[in-house]
């Protein structure tokens, strides 16, 4: 059905000769940084959007991308998905002729790279995001544990500093975990993920190191994700379009601590 480049994993980081200043005086050292590179997502052998990534999961990439941009609607869609790793290229084949998604598509900027993604405001974004129904609900110390867990799991972070960490969780546990130098690019992994092994995502949290923006928030409404975890901060948009889309968004989640913007029904107090 589809195969992907993953068996055989690339390295997510690279050794690089430096000289750090110390305050004084010039150190020569090794230092590890975070791999970047671009690569081409095709849809029905026609070249859509070129990311740039870390390089890993792009059968996960390529597919979360493609169903949260309204491309790939149900299971049924995808055909096939192609990574040629050595070309940096991958082609998904859909079963769909050209959708509403695939013509309004032509009228948007796509920009790429760390803090960037597409531009969300046309009217394909007004009919997916529509307001979020879940009672998922978790208590405080539920979701400090999973801040301390992401922080646990995120070793290429502690190597390079280089990556935005995501995960997937139920209120009870990590399910799956995700990193890139693109929070975008992170977060539609973890939503290629669940499209390709048919896992819910409604009720189910997205924890990501990642500032809490306009962006990420639609992409998280339009599959449908209830609750949004950072250990930054939310901007004004983001917030104002939670609270519309019945959003539980949590930000500075960090130290035993974090703030609650929106959708306060789905985090309760052990007081």
């Amino acid at each position: 059905m589809h195969h992907g480049s993953d068996r055989t994993p690339a390295q997510k980081a690279s050794a690089v000769h430096v000289r750090i200043f110390d305050g004084q005086r010039f150190v020569e050292r090794s230092q590890l940084v975070v791999n970047e590179r671009p690569v081409t997502l095709y849809l029905n052998q026609r070249e859509m959007v070129t990311l740039l990534c870390a390089g890993k999961h792009l059968d996960e990439l390529a597919v979360g991308f493609f169903h949260g941009e309204g491309f790939l609607q149900s299971r049924t869609d995808l055909q096939e998905v192609t990574v040629d790793d050595s070309q940096g290229k991958v082609q998904v084949i859909t079963s769909r002729e050209a959708s509403l998604a695939e013509n309004l598509w032509q009228k948007r900027t796509i920009t790429s790279g760390c803090g960037k993604g597409s531009l969300f405001y046309y009217a394909v974004d007004a009919l997916l995001s529509k307001p979020v129904e879940s009672s998922v609900a978790l208590s405080a110390q539920q979701l400090r544990q999973h801040l301390e867990a992401l922080n646990r799991m995120s070793e290429t972070y502690r190597q390079t500093h280089g990556v935005h960490n995501s995960a997937l969780a139920t209120p009870d546990e990590i399910l799956l975990f995700r990193d890139d130098i693109g929070r975008h690019n992170a977060v539609d992994m973890i939503v290629g993920h669940a499209f390709l092994h048919g896992t819910s995502l409604q009720d189910k949290l997205l924890i990501t190191t990642g500032r809490l923006t306009s962006e990420i928030l639609i992409k998280a409404a339009k599959v449908g994700i209830p609750v949004l975890i950072s250990r930054n901060t939310a901007t004004s948009l983001a917030v104002q379009l939670a609270n519309s889309l019945n959003i539980t968004l949590v930000g500075f989640a960090r130290a035993g601590k974090f703030t609650l913007y929106s959708g306060t029904q789905r985090i309760i107090s052990e007081a």
